[in-house]
């Protein structure tokens, strides 16, 4: 296989490879269930403590804490090591990226889509796009950043710094820009989302980390995600039949929901890609940092977006199902921008060759 074509990197599994697929059988399977056993959802719909769902709290920190494992806060000490692809990425994952993903959910929501959504659903759809664009990829970033023989310990660098500025930063912005688009904030709810699957996951990722380290160093923290990640796999499948079994009822009486939701998913994923890596070429960043830098930029930390959807407006809710549909979009459209990074990276310059 040539370096212009994918390639199909290790560590890429049967789970990432197909993810696009497995999301699609957990929708149908949550259609069937949902119409088949109505009050067995409603039944776990109703095990709620301070609005949070425990059974999708359980399933989403199953999909989070393998991830933050891989955080390694030391990245943080070379954070000055190539800072223009860092200034790409954190200009475009808090500068353009989410206020680009509000404002193409108004266009479509509130105009072009207006006479075949109702106005509360457009809402609620606005609202789980806007908490897709405000929350930046994590765990995908390396499969990503992989497929594309990214320089590894820059993308670690990358996500580390991103983590610790989305504790801080994504309640205000996910908020101002709920506020912006007249839908109510429910700020206890808001911060304790990120308090729980944010902040509680990163600190027990990081002292697990620490104790793996310093029982077999970085092999055994790479042999626990491997070991985990099925957990990750598992959390993300299920609380996608969760939620397509709650909304299956609307589903099927307006099937064409889902492509609508995507419309804009698809423009806002390719466009900020563009931007991204369109910088980076202009700056002459190497392509091991550049293709890694946009894909960054364009992927979404869908796990977070789907937990404070379903914390701020329920598992029925069309935030919720909005930030589900960001999950079967985001799997194809990466893999195909991986691929046209591929085949242009003869426009970078090689930045020391892969790594």
């Amino acid at each position: 296989m040539t370096d212009t074509l994918l390639p199909a990197p290790a560590g890429l599994g049967i789970f990432e490879r197909w993810l696009s697929v497995w999301v699609a059988l957990a929708i149908g399977a949550g259609l069937l269930l949902g119409n088949l056993f109505p009050s067995v959802f409603s039944f776990l719909a109703s095990l709620e403590v301070a609005s949070v769902n425990l059974p999708v709290a359980v399933l989403i920190w199953a999909m989070v804490y393998p991830m933050m494992v891989g955080v390694d806060f030391g990245a943080l000490a070379r954070v000055g090591d190539k800072p223009k692809g860092l200034i790409v990425t954190l200009v475009v994952n808090w500068l353009i990226k989410p206020f680009t993903m509000a404002a193409l959910g108004v266009l479509f929501f509130n105009y072009v889509f207006a006479g075949l959504i109702p106005p509360d659903d457009a809402q609620a759809y606005l609202a789980g796009l806007i908490l897709l664009g405000a929350a930046p990829c994590t765990a995908m970033v390396f499969v990503w950043s992989n497929l594309t023989r990214g320089d590894p310990t820059y993308t670690l660098v990358q996500v580390s710094v991103n983590d610790i500025i989305m504790i801080f930063a994504f309640a205000p912005i996910v908020a101002f820009l709920l506020g912006v688009t007249d839908i109510t904030v429910p700020w206890d709810t808001l911060l304790l989302s990120v308090g729980l699957y944010v902040m509680l996951p990163l600190l027990a990722g990081y002292m697990t980390r620490r104790n793996l380290v310093g029982k077999g160093g970085e092999a055994a923290v790479d042999t626990f995600k491997a070991r985990v990640q099925p957990f990750s796999m598992f959390g993300l499948l299920v609380t996608v039949v969760l939620l397509f079994g709650f909304q299956g009822e609307v589903i099927l009486e307006r099937p064409l929901v889902i492509a609508l939701i995507a419309v804009p998913l698809l423009i806002q994923s390719y466009g900020i890609f563009f931007v991204a890596y369109g910088a980076a070429r202009a700056w002459g960043i190497p392509f091991n940092v550049a293709a890694p830098c946009a894909l960054i930029g364009t992927s979404n930390f869908f796990e977070l977006a789907v937990a404070v959807a379903i914390s701020l407006f329920g598992l029925g809710s069309g935030a919720a199902l909005a930030t589900v549909v960001g999950v079967l979009v985001e799997v194809p459209v990466m893999l195909s921008l991986a691929a046209f990074a591929n085949r242009t990276k003869h426009w970078f310059p090689h930045g020391g060759g892969a790594s």
